[in-house]
């Protein structure tokens, strides 16, 4: 997985419960786990925008509600700062159920995703509408 260039503000937490913006077939999941995490004795994994996640499915249709996927976030509403200065802020959080390659379950993405994810889920941008 390619590292990014800029520090990513880490806004979600184990329990965050998210909007999935493909149309895998899952409405609104919930963090459980991080993949990689590194937290202190006593805190909750933190994680931003072009992490991998565990997450359960809460909402969506019968054949999916309920199972333990991987996802990616690709938005995220707290602010954070590229390398050239811009902040960046979204209006939702939301993320995309990938699978163990890190390819998308999807066929397409509603809305846009964020650069930094782009650039270490090429797959994902492929499928997105707009990349900011």
């Amino acid at each position: 997985m390619k590292g990014l260039g800029s520090k990513i503000t880490k806004a979600l937490q184990t329990g965050t419960q998210l909007v999935c913006t493909d149309n895998s077939g899952a409405k609104i999941v919930e963090i459980i786990g991080v993949k990689g995490a590194k937290a202190s004795k006593a805190r909750y994994p933190k994680v931003g925008v072009g992490d991998v996640i565990v997450v359960a499915v809460k909402k969506g249709n019968a054949s999916m509600k309920k199972k333990v996927l991987k996802a990616v976030v690709v938005r995220q509403k707290q602010q954070f700062r590229r390398p050239n200065g811009v902040r960046i802020a979204f209006e939702d959080n939301a993320c995309v159920i990938i699978d163990d390659q890190g390819l998308p379950v999807g066929t397409e993405i509603k809305g846009v995703i964020a650069r930094e994810v782009a650039l270490r889920f090429p797959k994902v941008a492929a499928i997105a509408a707009a990349v900011v």
